[in-house]
């Protein structure tokens, strides 16, 4: 991934942090302080250059410096936040190390769908001494198994301030801007056709993370129908799992195939080989297999901070003598089928390793939930993306998936 922080300094950006300082409840005056004299303060944020939508918080640092020829007793250091509009009051965390090994959290307010923060505690800075604070960042999108939904973005705006004093104001700022990126899942040696009551077929699916963000609480879901039996193989044997329905759709059927509540490294993948088979009643003709990536996921099935990969295709002939044997397409289809969206954020191309990028489209609001169900990529709706978002409009409050380089396919 390429950094994209930076620094930006200006006597302009300067003036103007009264504004942002006030969005954090302090009274600003240039009021004099206890010290012999008004201090010069200066302030860099080493921001990180990424981290993973509902994932694990990244350390960086913020350095407070005294460069004035006066002391002062009281150094604050206040942040704001900017996710683009597309995060809900949930989304962010920011914790920080002051002194001793406990994280302890910066409390967070939003306005105007935009995040302020301060520092609680305040420190000395002697003239020409400077202190480094440790602190983290992070994107969770709600608590654990209890994953939201709803937006998203591609990136942050990271602002710091630091002042002095109860009534000091900004003396420095620095901007940075923070990538949001995110997990990808995806099918591969998918075949091109299957047998109705014949042997299964047999491909692999991987989860990657590709962010700096740890994740915990990863359940990836291979979406099918009702027809189907699904196998992965496990220490050698094959293992049968167990399908997941909700009331709101019985016929939309998905499969834990990496295990409930995985925990997934930064920069780490995982990946199993699955086996389905299509029983008789199976409807002959064109199928599809659909991978989604589900970050606390709670007791309502298939609801959490959701990440899509490309669909496959399948086509599915009837039993015949001399059965043929399954060829593997060349890759999953184009046009894939995977629970629809909200098309809030959309992340760069380095977010995932999929090469097309999601416009949003055909956006819907539910009146009364803020809920955003978008549809993007060809013309035409699956069977599953529809149920996807029937199952996510019956079950918790009409939130949306969380969309990221999703994909939408015909059926």
């Amino acid at each position: 991934m390429n950094t994209t922080a930076r620094t930006l300094r200006s006597s302009a950006t300067v003036a103007g942090a009264g504004l942002l300082l006030a969005a954090t409840g302090v009274a600003l005056a240039p009021a004099a302080t206890a010290d012999s004299g008004p201090p010069a303060l200066a302030v860099s944020t080493a921001a990180p250059a990424e981290i993973g939508l509902a994932g694990q918080p990244v350390g960086f640092t913020t350095t407070a410096s005294n460069v004035g020829k006066n002391d002062t007793s009281s150094t604050r250091l206040i942040y704001h936040i900017d996710g683009g509009g597309g995060l809900p009051p949930n989304a962010l965390s920011l914790q920080y190390r002051l002194s001793g090994t406990a994280w302890k959290t910066v409390p967070l307010k939003m306005s105007d769908l935009k995040f302020f923060g301060e520092l609680p505690e305040t420190f000395p800075l002697a003239a020409g001494q400077s202190r480094t604070v440790q602190l983290r960042i992070g994107l969770p999108m709600g608590t654990p198994h209890n994953g939201d939904s709803n937006g998203g973005t591609d990136h942050l705006k990271l602002t710091t301030m630091i002042s002095y004093g109860a009534a000091g104001a900004a003396n420095d700022v620095d901007e940075d801007t923070v990538k949001v990126g995110a997990l990808s899942t995806s099918l591969s040696g998918v075949p091109a056709t299957a047998v109705v009551g014949g042997p299964g077929v047999t491909f692999r699916a991987t989860v990657s993370n590709p962010t700096p963000s740890a994740y915990e609480n990863v359940t990836d879901v291979l979406y099918t129908n009702r027809h189907t039996t699904v196998q992965v193989l496990r220490s050698g044997a094959w293992k049968t799992l167990k399908p997941i329905t909700s009331n709101a759709e019985p016929d939309f059927y998905g499969f834990d195939v990496i295990g409930k509540d995985a925990s997934m490294a930064a920069h780490s993948s995982t990946s199993v080989k699955v086996r389905v088979t299509y029983r008789k009643g199976a409807t002959l003709g064109k199928t599809e297999v659909s991978p989604c990536a589900i970050v606390n996921e709670g007791s309502i099935p298939f609801r959490g901070s959701t990440f899509c990969g490309e669909s496959a295709s399948i086509k599915l002939t009837a039993a015949a003598s001399g059965r043929p044997t399954p060829t593997a397409s060349a890759k999953p289809s184009a046009t894939a089928s995977a629970p629809a969206g909200t098309g809030t954020h959309t992340p760069t191309a380095s977010a995932t390793p999929s090469t097309t990028t999601a416009a949003p489209a055909d956006t819907r609001t539910h009146t009364g939930t803020d809920t955003q169900l978008a549809s993007t990529g060809s013309s035409g709706v699956s069977a599953i993306a529809v149920a996807a978002a029937a199952l996510v409009a019956a079950g918790a409050g009409a939130l949306g998936f969380t969309a990221l380089r999703r994909r939408r396919a015909r059926g």
